[in-house]
């Protein structure tokens, strides 16, 4: 049986009566046992009149708590401590298995290490950048903005190196987002994205997606919610492997028309695509933030990618890192601007980009011969539809592969496998011949 603490006792121990001093100090009564794992709490009304308060501030305190999974439960039926701390984590990066050897793990649609460009030459070049070793909190190298600029999408107010394209999205919706604003999202997405937004509070409104991109009518719909920001992939759709065309991105653009709504356009996969690069920048740049990652081309490992907007919008961006890292490595940023105007290594990247096509095409085919019909595209990965995700799952797993749901990928009804293809070399057929048995759901 749980213990329970009533109102009168609660009130003796909460001096702060503001929504985060209740928060603050109900964790830390949690934390040190006063409050043990199974407690029930007292009702809201009873609780709020003991601490002299209204009801809506102790729910907006207890809202606090119980996205931190520090509480549980709501309503009549009472709320219940149900944790002891808070571990932030990404609940859907984190529940990505370790599947051990001997498994083909297509979950993780990254670059083939053995495709990516050398760094040597470049992190050499590196160490010689301006102002390295300088505590500067500058936003960008001058020589890596004189490098991006000739083949951006059009000409933004400021430029802003981040370290990775998660950590761009990361750190503006922080900057520019509160807790509980509404944005605007794509389905389906990146899963870290979902995961970004869900720690940070905010409602998330689905924009459905078909072949050209996100549906007008889709994000008209959304547009009634009055979003703060508008995320979508303006070239290579990560997850699905489609492209937007210039056509919908037009037709986009024309529903944003007359609103206030941030554009933000993360072009996560950057040069692993052969469409040209494009933006809404060029017709709403007082509101347009453009992310480009140099990641899936030019390494993981040069935690690089530059984005783009108003000053002042940059401004408040760089003015929330102050909180940590202040500026991206000189030494990286020199490294990236060497790789981005070395010819070798755009020639590496556009071979690259052919076998991945290659790769991908090979088992878009495959599928096709044996009846299913995943969508053609380009990218690291493919969007299979499957009649049951569950059995779809455990039935690649008793062949020895690995691949995500796309549950992780959507906040809408979804019954798919997102399958990496970009290390699938020799064993296409035999990820084919499974799929298909996994994509009947019986």
């Amino acid at each position: 049986m749980s213990d329970t603490r009533d109102a009168n006792w609660f009130a003796e121990k909460i001096s702060d009566r503001s929504i985060r001093g209740i928060a603050i100090e109900t964790s830390a009564l949690i934390r040190a046992g006063a409050l043990p794992v199974g407690t029930k709490l007292p009702p809201i009304r009873d609780l709020a009149f003991a601490l002299g308060i209204s009801p809506a501030t102790l729910s907006e305190a207890w809202s606090e708590l119980r996205r931190q999974k520090i509480i549980t439960g709501r309503g009549r039926n009472g709320t219940w401590v149900s944790g002891d701390r808070f571990i932030a984590k990404p609940q859907r990066l984190a529940s990505v298995g370790n599947y051990g050897e001997g498994v083909l793990d297509l979950t993780a649609a990254v670059p083939d290490v053995a495709l990516l460009p050398p760094l040597a030459s470049a992190m050499a070049y590196g160490a010689s950048a301006q102002n390295l070793n300088s505590y500067e909190r500058s936003r960008i190298l001058p020589e890596l903005e004189a490098a991006i600029r000739p083949f951006w999408p059009y000409e933004p107010e400021a430029f802003l190196a981040t370290n990775g394209g998660y950590n761009a999205v990361y750190t503006l919706i922080h900057a520019l987002v509160m807790p509980g604003a509404t944005v605007a999202l794509e389905d389906p997405t990146g899963m870290r994205l979902l995961d970004i937004l869900e720690d940070r509070g905010a409602r998330i409104v689905p924009v459905q997606c078909d072949g050209e991109g996100p549906i007008p009518a889709s994000l008209e719909e959304a547009m009634k919610y009055r979003p703060v920001a508008f995320i979508f992939q303006p070239r290579l759709h990560s997850v699905t492997g489609q492209h937007v065309s210039p056509a919908r991105l037009s037709a986009l653009g024309d529903v944003l028309a007359g609103s206030d709504t941030l554009i933000v356009e993360d072009d996560g996969l950057g040069d692993v695509s052969a469409a040209p690069r494009q933006s809404l920048g060029s017709r709403y740049a007082g509101r347009t933030i453009h992310i480009l990652s140099l990641s899936k081309t030019h390494g993981p490992d040069l935690r690089l990618a530059v984005l783009s907007g108003p000053r002042p919008v940059v401004d408040q961006i760089q003015s929330y890192r102050s909180f940590s890292a202040g500026w991206t490595s000189r030494l990286l940023q020199g490294a990236a601007a060497w790789l981005l105007r070395n010819e070798a290594t755009g020639k590496r990247i556009a071979e690259a980009r052919g076998l991945y096509q290659q790769r991908r095409d090979g088992l878009i085919r495959a599928l096709r011969e044996r009846g299913v019909t995943a969508a053609w595209g380009s990218g690291l990965c493919a969007w299979v539809p499957v009649a049951s995700e569950p059995f779809a799952v455990v039935t690649l797993a008793a062949r020895g592969i690995a691949a995500h749901p796309g549950t992780k990928f959507s906040m809408l009804q979804s019954q798919h496998l997102r399958v990496a293809t970009a290390i699938l070399t020799d064993r296409c057929e035999e990820v084919a011949d499974a799929i298909a048995l996994a994509a009947a759901g019986h």
